[in-house]
C-alpha cells in the first residue's frame, strides 16, 4: 500500500511541476504509469 501512495504522490508531483502543453501532460501521464508499473512489480 506505501508503493501505491508513493506513486500517487509521484505522479500528482510530475502533473504538477511541468504540464505547461498537452504533450507534456502526455509525457507526465506515461512516466506516472510507468511508476505505477514498477511499485507492482
Amino acid at each position: 500500500m506505501f508503493r501505491f501512495a508513493s506513486a500517487v504522490v509521484a505522479i500528482a508531483a510530475l502533473l504538477l511541476a511541468g504540464c505547461n502543453t498537452v504533450q507534456g501532460v502526455g509525457k507526465d501521464i506515461e512516466k506516472g504509469g510507468e511508476a505505477i508499473q514498477k511499485a507492482v512489480k
